[in-house]
């Protein structure tokens, strides 16, 4: 095969579980072909990088051999190459920064004065440091 619908191509290589997730994705920006957006009926074919933003993530692939047919998770590898730059990977695992108000129960609701000690703390934080968990 020559050339295969993009949308087809990115489910039968196990990028997105169904079409149509590929395809609202190719709709929606999420999917560029050599740095411009791409229509689901897009035809690629051998050499092309296709990147694919999922979340925080854009992963890049290249064409190896076109298809349509879906192929097995072992199989992948014969119809793209996965050239995702490790940068991009290890946004994966950075540290999700949480903040925890908590109050007791039955206190009611926040007074203003209250209200005015958290607006301090969320300035006075730190992002870049370990979690917080603040009681009031």
């Amino acid at each position: 095969m020559a050339e295969a619908r993009l949308d087809k191509y990115l489910w039968a290589i196990r990028v997105f579980k169904t079409r149509t997730d590929a395809q609202e994705a190719c709709k929606g920006g999420k999917v560029k072909i050599a740095g411009t957006n791409a229509k689901p009926s897009k035809e690629i074919k051998a050499g092309d990088i296709i990147n694919v933003r999922k979340g925080i993530v854009t992963y890049s692939y290249q064409v190896v051999q076109p298809t349509e047919t879906r192929v097995g998770a072992k199989l992948v590898a014969e119809f793209a190459n996965d050239i995702t730059p490790q940068g991009e990977l290890d946004k994966l695992k950075a540290p999700v920064e949480t903040f925890f108000v908590t109050r007791e129960r039955g206190a009611g609701r926040p007074t203003k004065k209250d209200r005015r000690n958290i607006e301090q703390m969320w300035d006075a934080i730190d992002f870049d440091g370990p979690t917080t968990e603040i009681e009031f």
